[in-house]
C-alpha cells in the first residue's frame, strides 16, 4: 500500500511538472494576442518580424505571476501593510543610504526641487535602496500579464510595447531587461514607459541607466515627482480628526485633491496642522485594528501617488521618509 501511494504521488508530481513546463514553454509565437501583437509592432514601429518571432520563442511565461497580481499587498489594511516597510533594519539602510549619497541627493533636490528625504523614501519602499529590484524577465513578466490576465492585458501590452522601444533605443536586447512581476525596473522600480518618459541620464555619462546607476536612479525619481506637481520643501500630508458621517462623503471623493482646508469643516473634518487655506486636500482613511485614522492628502502626497496609485503607498513612502530622516539628524 504504501509503494502504491508513494508511485502516485511521484506520478502525480511528474504530470504537475510536465504541464508546469508546458505552460511556461508554450510556443507563444501560435498564441492569436502575441500574433496580433508582433503584427502591430512591425506595421506601426517598423519591427522585424523574424526577430520578433525569435525573441518570443526565447521568451517563458510564469503562472505564479497571476497569483500575485490577484493578491496585492495595497489590498491588504493599513495596519498589516506599515509592518512591510516601517522596519528599523530599512529605517538603518535608509540612513547609511543617504550619508552614501548625500552630494547626489543635494544635487537632486538642488536642481529638480524634490526633497532628499521622499526620493530616499521611494527607494526604500520600491526596492532597499536598490537591493530587491526583482528577478523577473522584464518581457517574461509583461507577456505573462498580456497572455494569461485578460483584466489588465491592454495595459500591460502596452507596457510590452514600450519595453520593447526601449530596448531598441538603448540598444540592448530586451531580454536583458530584470525586474518586478509586473515589469518594474531597477533600483527605482520604473515600468517601460515611464522609463521612456522620465528617466534621466542625470550623471552625463550618454546613458540612462535604472537598473546599475544610483545617480540615474535617483534623478529619475526627482524628475518622474516633479513632472507630477511635487513642490519643494512643501507639507505632504497631516493628522486629522472626524465625527459624525459627513467626512465618508470627503473620503469617497478620492485621491485627488479636491476640497480646499478652508472648507474641510463642512464635512466634519478638523485638523491642528498649520496649512494654507486655499491648499486643496484629500481625505484618506487608513484602516487599523482599532479606530481608523484619518490623514489630508496635500498636493505632495498626491504626487506620490501618481508613482503607484495607493494611498496606501504613499503613506508608507512619507512615513519611512520621516523616519529615516529623524534617525538621520539624531545620529548628527
Amino acid at each position: 500500500m504504501f509503494k502504491i501511494k508513494t508511485l502516485s504521488l511521484i506520478a502525480l508530481f511528474v504530470l504537475l511538472n510536465s504541464a508546469a513546463t508546458l505552460a511556461s514553454e508554450r510556443s507563444l509565437n501560435k498564441n492569436p494576442i502575441i500574433i496580433e501583437f508582433i503584427d502591430q509592432m512591425v506595421k506601426k514601429d517598423k519591427f522585424d518580424r523574424k526577430e520578433l518571432v525569435a525573441l518570443f520563442d526565447e521568451v517563458k511565461t510564469h503562472p505564479e505571476i497571476i497569483e500575485k497580481l490577484d493578491r496585492p499587498a495595497e489590498a491588504w489594511p493599513w495596519h498589516r501593510y506599515r509592518n512591510i516597510f516601517l522596519k528599523q533594519e530599512r529605517i538603518d539602510q535608509g540612513v547609511q543610504f543617504w550619508n552614501e549619497n548625500e552630494a547626489l541627493l543635494a544635487k537632486a533636490e538642488k536642481e529638480l526641487g524634490v526633497d532628499a528625504k521622499v526620493i530616499v523614501g521611494i527607494l526604500g519602499v520600491e526596492t532597499r535602496y536598490g537591493r530587491k529590484a526583482g528577478n523577473y524577465r522584464v518581457v517574461d513578466a509583461l507577456t505573462t500579464i498580456v497572455v494569461d490576465y485578460p483584466r489588465r492585458s491592454k495595459y500591460f501590452k502596452k507596457e510590452l510595447r514600450h519595453v520593447l522601444l526601449l530596448a531598441r533605443e538603448e540598444k540592448i536586447s530586451p531580454l536583458e531587461f530584470k525586474g518586478s512581476y509586473a515589469g518594474a525596473m531597477g533600483k527605482a522600480q520604473f515600468m517601460p514607459s515611464s522609463y521612456r518618459n522620465f528617466a534621466i541620464d542625470f550623471d552625463n555619462d550618454g546613458r540612462r541607466d535604472l537598473i546599475e546607476n544610483t545617480s540615474d536612479a535617483v534623478g529619475s525619481i526627482a524628475s518622474y515627482l516633479k513632472k507630477h506637481g511635487w513642490k519643494l520643501n512643501q507639507p505632504v500630508t497631516a493628522r486629522a480628526t472626524v465625527s459624525g458621517e459627513k467626512y465618508k462623503k470627503y473620503v469617497a471623493k478620492g485621491m485627488k485633491p479636491k476640497v480646499k482646508v478652508a472648507d474641510i469643516n463642512k464635512y466634519a473634518v478638523k485638523t491642528n496642522a498649520i496649512i494654507s487655506a486655499d491648499e486643496k486636500a484629500s481625505l484618506i482613511e487608513l484602516e487599523q485594528k482599532e479606530n481608523n485614522e484619518y490623514w489630508l492628502g496635500l498636493s505632495n502626497f498626491y504626487a506620490i501617488t501618481r508613482y503607484n496609485h495607493s494611498n496606501l503607498y504613499a503613506m508608507a513612502v512619507f512615513q519611512l521618509s520621516e523616519e529615516i530622516k529623524a534617525k538621520r539628524e539624531k545620529l548628527k
